[in-house]
């Protein structure tokens, strides 16, 4: 590839996570010529501005791929699934934050910090980018991994209500604001009289935790418990990789909590997982339990990095670990990723 500067498409520039991709893109190196903003037709026309430039929005359309060698795509699956192989036909590298290709063994799914030499791997001119679950998590798992080999995870999710869309935020502010004014006697349980729309949500979520995330699969198991398993195996190359996850949402807007006990095939200590954390690209370590210096949803909102505390060594095993991860769903878990996936397509351009 020739070009020294590559132009870039960001399609569902108009969304939630596409908002959240424009504010990362003005902030992170300029690696870019053209910036194309792209959304569905009744969102052409609308104005919004990248890197201190007013850009307007165009129709999603075969066309306003011309000329695009990398596009990101922040749009739901199956919009992602029609448009992402129009997008690479076109000769855009399609690097997409849906689930669409997650699965395909012809697509790699990247994360920068875990496997980036995947990325060139990519037969359908398709990257695809990890669920916001298991991004929260995997950045500082792959850092572990390398050091002391990595045999079983459990995992334990809180998942903020913005994994579920500007729909879940939306349910959750109305839900508080619902719950706000009543009695200081009631219970947690009588705030599902005060709550009349449970959203996205198949419980109220103000007040309350729901033990439930995505959609029903085999043996009970939810779509996102089965991402968590399923990503962790192909980013991490291990097939065989055993792990377990439970999905729970709670009363959060942004931001993603996994508590985690994590089995390795040497023996670690609290000190040595401790030191590899410390020293990882994408993980700042905040672990001091004495001062409750140890990370949570407030903390992390809005940063980049995936941050962890309260790691223990296992009482009962000298090969495993107990640890808490928080991660901005919106960021890493989402436009952050894909935006450093689109950096390493970028790189190519200037060889």
């Amino acid at each position: 590839m020739s070009k020294s500067l590559p132009t870039l498409a960001v399609v569902g520039a108009t969304g939630a996570v596409g908002t959240v991709m424009l504010d990362i893109l003005s902030k992170r190196p300029n690696v870019y010529g053209e910036i194309r903003l792209i959304a569905s037709a009744r969102s052409a026309g609308k104005k919004l501005v990248c890197r201190g430039e007013e850009l307007t929005v165009v129709a999603l359309s075969p066309e306003a791929f011309d000329g695009i060698d990398i596009a990101m795509f922040d749009v739901p699956d199956e919009i992602s699934a029609e448009w992402g192989p129009i997008a690479a036909a076109r000769g855009a590298v399609v690097v997409d934050n849906s689930g669409a290709f997650r699965m395909d063994p012809d697509v790699p799914l990247v994360v920068p910090e875990v496997n980036p030499k995947d990325a060139k791997k990519r037969p359908k001119g398709i990257i695809s980018n990890p669920n916001c679950t298991t991004l929260s998590m995997i950045v500082a798992m792959g850092a572990l991994n390398k050091e002391f080999g990595l045999k079983e995870l459990v995992v334990a999710s809180y998942q903020a209500a913005s994994g579920a869309g500007q729909s879940g935020i939306d349910t959750l502010r109305a839900q508080i604001s619902a719950v706000a004014g009543t009695n200081s006697g009631d219970t947690a349980g009588d705030s599902r009289q005060h709550i009349k729309d449970n959203g996205p949500f198949p419980a109220p979520l103000a007040l309350n935790v729901v033990p439930w995330a995505g959609s029903l699969k085999e043996e009970g198991y939810s779509s996102e418990e089965l991402k968590v398993r399923n990503e962790s195996r192909k980013i991490l190359g291990m097939k065989k990789l055993k792990v377990s996850a439970t999905c729970v949402r709670v009363p959060v807007l942004t931001t993603h909590s996994l508590a985690v006990h994590a089995t390795f095939k040497k023996k670690v200590t609290r000190k040595a997982a401790q030191k590899i954390l410390n020293k990882a690209d994408g993980v700042k370590l905040v672990d001091d339990p004495a001062n409750h210096l140890f990370p949570t949803p407030a903390d992390v909102v809005g940063t980049d990095p995936t941050w962890v505390g309260r790691v223990r060594q296992s009482l009962d095993d000298s090969h495993s670990l107990d640890l808490f991860l928080c991660g901005d769903n919106l960021r890493k878990g989402a436009a952050l990723n894909t935006a450093q996936i689109a950096e390493l397509v970028a790189k190519e351009f200037s060889k």
